[in-house]
Parts: structure tokens; C-alpha cells; sequence
């Protein structure tokens, strides 16, 4: 019989998601700052921008920081959970890994 671990819980996996949205919402916070900084830093390295690259700067820094950040969380929800001890190797023996 297999045990329930990891996200297959309710309600670790209810805990796991609420822990995963806050910590995007305060990065898409995060983010919007290092928009902020991006734009202003451009303005006085290069002066008045157009409106297309101003909207380029903004969907570029935040949607940049919100992938990078989006993967680490996943990862660490991942690792949190419990959930990458279920996944099975078939290669185990052949190659192992742990020496």
C-alpha cells in the first residue's frame, strides 16, 4: 500500500499553495521595484524614452523576474513537499549516483 507524501496530502498541498502564492505576490512586488529602478536607471543614462520601450523595459524586467522567480518557488515547493522523494529512478542501479 503506498502512503500518502507530499502533494498527494490535501492538506499539506493546501499549505504548500498558499505558501507558493504569497511568496509570488511579494515578488511581483519585488519585481515591480526592479522595474522602477530599470526605468529610472535608463532615463539618466539615456534620457527621455519612447512609450515602446518603456512598455519593452517594464514586460521584459518583470516578466524576466517573475520566470526566474516562478521556477525557484516550484523548485522549492517541490523539495518542501516531499514530493521529489516519489519520483521513481529505473536507472538506479545501473548508475549509481551516490558514491
Amino acid at each position: 500500500m503506498r502512503r500518502e507524501k507530499g502533494l498527494d496530502n490535501p492538506q499539506v498541498a493546501t499549505t504548500a499553495w498558499k505558501r507558493f502564492r504569497r511568496v509570488m505576490a511579494w515578488m511581483a512586488l519585488v519585481g515591480a521595484l526592479c522595474v522602477g529602478v530599470a526605468l529610472m536607471v535608463l532615463r539618466a543614462w539615456a534620457g527621455p524614452m519612447p512609450i515602446h520601450m518603456v512598455v519593452a523595459t517594464v514586460l521584459g524586467v518583470w516578466l524576466t523576474f517573475m520566470l526566474g522567480t516562478a521556477l525557484m518557488a516550484l523548485t522549492f515547493l517541490s523539495s518542501g513537499t516531499g514530493h521529489d522523494e516519489q519520483v521513481l529512478d529505473p536507472l538506479k542501479d545501473d548508475y549509481p549516483l551516490d558514491d
